[in-house]
């Protein structure tokens, strides 16, 4: 069964208290991971970019706070939802490393060697998105990730715009993948379509999907138009969580729940409702 990711990214808007119900959020709309980032802007840019742009300065308040990750922890295992960070500094994986079921590695950072060999170093479960990224460029990186202690990998397609556009998605990508690899393969959305996941998850095998997830509409990147809300994200995943009872088994009977039903069929002699041996 498909697993879904909630990414939380920084619509927690810097609230510990908005991350915690973002978390029973997610576990209580069927999420099965809920992904925060860990970052500090001035680790994160350079200081030409931060000097000339006043938008990617604007970004420290969507920082995380390396304190919440404890608490953040614990409030996954109150929920029963596992915990996921993407590390966007090197001692951001030391920090998160006791705390965390998996380890995401953006699309950004695929080419990070020194990041993407201390978190294969932790023996955690890593989940890496490929956006911008050719297929050598996501081969050598799983190669990198195995050859120092990596040993759950799974691997996303990614586009990487907000939103991103329908035409740009190659979503039969996510089969190259998986065919090269011989990995888990899944898909990280910025459609906000529900189609569109649900056309990863049934032609093309996604077997993990990554949402960003808003709690409201007052996120710092919901209105990057790539976020989900609550309601559109519930009905895509009631779906593919309940579809395993709506296929059945096949077998062409009477359900049980019909059952009072059949004797209400017209009769086959006067073509009447109920058949004649109810009528009394």
């Amino acid at each position: 069964m498909v697993k879904f990711i909630s990414e939380i990214s920084s619509n927690h808007n810097g609230s510990l208290s908005r991350a915690r119900k973002m978390i029973k959020l997610s576990s209580d709309l069927g999420f099965d991971i809920v992904k925060f980032q860990l970052f500090k802007i001035e680790e994160l840019f350079s200081k030409e970019i931060l000097n000339k742009s006043k938008n990617h300065r604007k970004r420290k308040k969507w920082e995380l706070k390396e304190s919440y990750i404890c608490s953040l922890a614990n409030e996954c295992k109150k929920n029963d939802i596992k915990f996921c960070v993407t590390p966007f500094y090197l001692d951001a994986v030391d920090i998160i490393k006791e705390y965390v079921d998996y380890i995401k590695i953006a699309s950004y950072e695929i080419l990070w060697n020194d990041l993407l060999i201390k978190c294969a170093k932790t023996k955690k479960k890593i989940i890496i998105s490929t956006g911008m990224a050719n297929l050598g460029e996501v081969v050598k990186a799983i190669n990198v990730l195995k050859s120092n202690g990596a040993s759950k990998i799974i691997v996303l397609h990614c586009v990487s715009n907000y939103p991103a556009n329908l035409r740009d998605l190659n979503l039969s990508a996510i089969k190259t993948i998986r065919k090269k690899t011989n990995l888990i393969t899944g898909w990280s959305d910025h459609s906000n379509d529900i189609l569109v996941v649900n056309r990863a998850i049934e032609k093309w095998g996604a077997a993990f999907v990554e949402l960003h997830l808003d709690l409201d509409g007052k996120g710092y990147e919901f209105n990057g138009g790539h976020c989900w809300l609550p309601e559109q994200a519930k009905m895509l995943i009631n779906f593919h969580k309940n579809k395993r009872f709506i296929d059945g088994n096949g077998i062409k009977i009477p359900n049980k729940s019909e059952l009072s039903e059949r004797k209400f069929r017209a009769d086959p002699i006067d073509g009447l409702r109920p058949i004649k041996k109810y009528r009394i």
